[in-house]
């Protein structure tokens, strides 16, 4: 099968890569990225000798690059999204841009050259807070930031396709995703990355949210599932399903990291928390399961793997975070929260 991997040089799509080219040795893959600030070819440095891979800059709201791109290709995944929450909620007009606009875009390249499957990668946070129980595929979509409205809009789009004009999709919801090569503005890497370096960890409110984690190269074989042995035209919730108990609250996350790293609670710092911040997601991945897919990680392994990849790696993370994006980011995004409020 030869691939187009839209978002390839990101955290999942980079991991969804190097797991393609390891694990199915006939597979061809082109990746697509832009190369924002969170694309990053360093990401695919293992596989950029590799005779199966090319690597194309370019963005999936540019039919022309699209159309280039998507020669000889069979199938596609499409990772290339703006995803951080607090991101969409100052910069909006860039998640419908790539989000929706984007995601139409591709979609209308991908059934013009008759691919035979279109993977459309969207999120659990499309389904809104879940204060119990966990969402399945037919529940209801309550998205409560631009972030997860732009990624439903994308994934109503696409299967409106699937249905108007027969574009042989499917969609994946993730929970949330953490692992090796994530950017250091989501809460686990940025949590390690400031406790290597004696620096606050600013925990959202009360820090009571919470998430489902899911490790990445998880992640990466849910996809891998879908695309190979998925039902066109279904949706597929991609999460960990281990124990509610396992679900820990963010502040329990954070207090974890600092153990691992011998590092005193004295460095986490509650901030004001952001608007409309769901308190809990949770999905259901019977439906995934049902394909053959089972998680590898647990979340205990998968957080103290993860901990040392970064303190062990530090060269990655460090010229990312000194670079006037993230520091102009930073910056502008906790400059109005230093007060603490429950």
């Amino acid at each position: 099968m030869r691939l187009l991997v839209t978002g390839g040089a990101g955290f999942i799509g980079s991991e969804f890569v190097r797991s393609t080219l390891s694990e199915h040795a006939a597979d061809q893959v082109t990746v697509l990225d832009k190369l924002t600030y969170a694309g990053n070819l360093a990401n695919l440095e293992s596989v950029a000798g590799d005779t199966r891979f090319q690597f194309i800059q370019g963005d999936i709201a540019d039919p022309a690059v699209v159309e280039r791109a998507l020669r000889g290709c069979d199938a596609v995944v499409n990772f290339a999204a703006e995803t951080h929450v607090d991101r969409s909620i100052l910069e909006p007009d860039a998640f419908v841009k790539t989000d929706v606009v984007g995601t139409w875009t591709l979609a209308e390249a991908a059934r013009a050259a008759r691919v035979q499957r279109f993977v459309q990668v969207s999120t659990d946070e499309v389904y809104g807070a879940v204060l119990s129980g966990a969402s399945v595929e037919t529940d209801r979509l309550d998205p409560t930031s631009p972030y997860s409205a732009s990624k439903a809009g994308g994934e109503l789009l696409v299967m409106a396709a699937v249905k108007t004009y027969g574009l042989p999709a499917l969609v994946v919801r993730g929970a949330n995703a953490y692992g090796p090569y994530q950017y250091p503005e989501k809460l686990i890497p940025l949590h390690i990355t400031n406790a290597i370096d004696d620096q606050p960890l600013p925990v959202y409110g009360d820090g009571q949210q919470r998430r489902q984690w899911t490790h990445v190269a998880d992640f990466a074989t849910g996809i891998d599932a879908v695309l190979r042995n998925g039902v066109i035209g279904e949706i597929y919730n991609v999460g960990n399903p281990e124990p509610e108990d396992s679900l820990l609250v963010n502040l329990d996350v954070s207090r974890r990291i600092l153990s691992l790293l011998g590092k005193s609670e004295t460095l986490l710092q509650h901030v004001v928390d952001r608007p409309a911040h769901d308190r809990r997601y949770r999905v259901d991945a019977s439906k995934l399961v049902a394909l053959g897919w089972k998680p590898r990680w647990t979340f205990a392994d998968g957080l103290e793997q993860t901990v040392r990849w970064y303190a062990e790696h530090q060269e990655w993370w460090r010229s990312i975070k000194s670079g006037e994006t993230h520091q102009t980011y930073y910056a502008r995004n906790y400059a109005d929260r230093s007060a603490f409020a429950r």
